[in-house]
């Protein structure tokens, strides 16, 4: 089946209430039409996702904003001309017609225009913005490709296979305020790209208020199926254990007791970050009973890459005793 009939396919599923993993520049989506309730419970079933946590919105253009939000101010259009299509998810106060269940209660509502064809023309041909989580297990490992789609989920009416995603990691999150917007989440727009555009505020006290306004914001998140470990940072008793390395930088020695997964080589943030969850996944096939991973310089994406690594490592529960 060509691209366009598979685009096609698809959009006739989400029209029909069904549910779609489609690929975007960041990670792989679990997708179905924002107003449809029923559709959006068989992804929270699917995932097994807990109903706090709010979904982000897709759209294909901005005059769905309309659809969405309740009011597109001046702050959301010199964001939306910077940086979209892209990596950047907005969060601001929702327009009352946007089901309860996709905003976990909340008045706010995440919104952004992803940068991939597939996505775009899915929004397009199915006429609706489109919720869409990533297209995995809650809390597991995000997909990059399909088959990662495929090893952690079942019941998905279809799969729009195109390729690996080009970003690797999951988008900015940021929310919007009368001062100027919060990071939620770092991702590849940095903080400083967005304040160069509107006002950074470090507004601790509405984070808290408002709640956990959208994915990603839980301490523990990402995490492959064995425990990961940040080298330097926790100390592990290594004795006896299959290890898997996560590096970054020159090739090390090889060591028989070692699976070894590089980031880059070159040390080049942006490969690492298109690199990590593919890394991670090829990691846990292998056999491996822990995870030990290299750190990062926290620059740039830098940031946001050991932002994956720690909620990664955060999740350890049902573990052999292995810490010193």
């Amino acid at each position: 089946m060509t691209f366009e009939k598979n685009i096609l396919k698809a959009a006739q599923i989400i029209k029909d209430g069904g549910i779609v993993a489609f690929p975007t520049e960041t990670v792989y989506g679990l997708g179905a039409g924002v107003f449809n309730t029923k559709a959006i419970e068989k992804i929270f079933r699917i995932k097994e996702r807990p109903f706090f946590d709010p979904l982000i919105v897709h759209i294909s253009e901005i005059k769905q904003l309309e659809l969405l939000v309740k009011k597109v101010d001046e702050n959301i259009l010199k964001l939306a001309e910077k940086f979209w299509p892209g990596p950047l998810t907005i969060v601001t106060e929702k327009n009352e017609n946007v089901p309860d269940l996709v905003t976990a209660n909340l008045p706010t509502v995440a919104v952004r225009m992803p940068n991939h064809r597939a996505a775009l023309q899915l929004i397009q041909q199915a006429g609706t913005p489109i919720a869409a989580p990533s297209a995995n297990k809650f809390g597991r490992l995000s997909p990059t490709n399909a088959k990662h789609v495929l090893k952690q989920l079942k019941n998905i009416d279809f799969i729009i296979d195109d390729g690996n995603t080009e970003v690797g990691i999951e988008s900015t999150v940021i929310s919007l305020n009368r001062e100027g917007f919060t990071l939620l989440r770092p991702g590849v727009i940095s903080k400083q790209d967005l304040s160069a555009v509107i006002r950074y505020t470090d507004n601790k006290f509405f984070i808290q208020e408002r709640g956990l306004q959208s994915p990603g914001l839980l301490k523990s998140h990402y995490s492959p199926k064995v425990p990961l470990y940040i080298l330097g940072e926790e100390k592990v008793n290594l004795s006896n254990k299959k290890i898997g390395f996560l590096t970054f930088g020159a090739n090390k020695e090889k060591n028989n007791q070692l699976v070894t997964e590089n980031l880059s080589p070159t040390k080049n943030l942006k490969e690492a970050a298109t690199k990590l969850y593919e890394a991670l996944h090829k990691l846990e096939e292998s056999g491996v009973e822990l995870i030990i991973a290299e750190p990062v310089p926290e620059t740039g994406i830098g940031i946001a890459i050991m932002d994956r690594l720690r909620k990664a490592a955060a999740k350890k529960e049902n573990l052999a005793e292995i810490v010193d």
